[in-house]
């Protein structure tokens, strides 16, 4: 398997466009692997869809990414530095644009580092039509404002639908079987795959409200955080050097890391959506 060239299913019948990618990190393998599960027998009933693997030499490498995060690179030029224009994950990014720009829905599968994650959705709330009806009881919102730069975000700042799918931790096999549903029900919702036996999923919603950059070069947990762990307000987070982080008002955490550079994603905060969890 070529894994630069991107996959080109077509159906019989005319039909919408979609694009499918796993790998944009390396080592989150089970969009990768789900693929490579699934694509000896997928037929595409109606219309267009592009299959890619995001990353080829950070998935051959088994690493996060080669030389730059390839996940913040879908921004424009402006903004990004000369070490990730120069990167290799700078022009496969390029690449994965001409694609992209001939879609209307994106599906960007990743995993999670966090031990015993949860399982959730990337999107904003245009992709709602697709998502309630994914494998999951979890909808997360304001990424493309705090954290831009992914394959979702270029899609919604191209006014297209971009989704991408949190399936678990990393090395779980459990994680590969959520990527694989996630796909076929992906490609069903869309309308490739005929038969739509789908049914509409509970699920909670929240909103990203902040992230937290490194000051120093070293930044350290108070205690590991799962993802979603709820915080109340003046819980200590961290030690930023030696200055206290600390919450302003009850929130989540999520993606929670210690880091030894300063000017890197230490954390997220955010908080449940009130209202019924299904509510439209």
């Amino acid at each position: 398997m070529d894994l630069n060239k991107v996959i080109e299913l077509k159906g019989r019948s005319a039909g919408p466009s979609s694009m499918i990618i796993v790998g944009v990190h390396g080592d989150e393998r089970c969009g990768y692997e789900a693929l490579e599960k699934l694509l000896p027998t997928l037929k595409i009933d109606n219309g267009l869809v592009f299959m890619a693997y995001g990353n080829p030499p950070a998935i051959k490498n088994n690493q996060r990414f080669y030389e730059a995060n390839l996940n913040r690179l879908f921004k424009d030029n402006e903004l990004l530095n000369e070490a990730e224009k120069n990167s290799y994950e700078y022009s496969r990014a390029q690449f994965l644009k001409n694609y992209l720009n001939q879609v209307e829905a994106l599906l960007d599968v990743h995993a999670s580092f966090v031990p015993a994650s949860r399982r959730f959705i990337i999107c904003e709330p245009n992709a709602q039509e697709i998502t309630d009806y994914l494998p999951f009881d979890l909808v997360v919102s304001g990424f493309d404002a705090i954290e831009p730069g992914g394959t979702d975000y270029y899609m919604n700042k191209i006014n297209k639908i971009g989704i991408c799918v949190e399936c678990g931790p990393l090395n779980d096999p459990a994680s590969t079987e959520v990527a694989a549903q996630s796909i076929i029900s992906f490609l069903k919702v869309r309308g490739h795959i005929s038969g739509r036996d789908l049914v509409i999923k509970e699920q909670d919603k929240i909103q990203m409200t902040s992230l937290y950059l490194s000051k120093t070069n070293s930044f350290k947990l108070s205690q590991p955080f799962k993802d979603f762990t709820e915080l109340k307000s003046g819980e200590l987070i961290g030690l930023d050097g030696g200055e206290e982080i600390r919450t302003e008002k009850d929130c989540i955490i999520l993606f929670a890391t210690s880091l030894g550079k300063s000017g890197e994603e230490a954390f997220l905060l955010g908080e449940y959506k009130k209202g019924p969890a299904s509510a439209r």
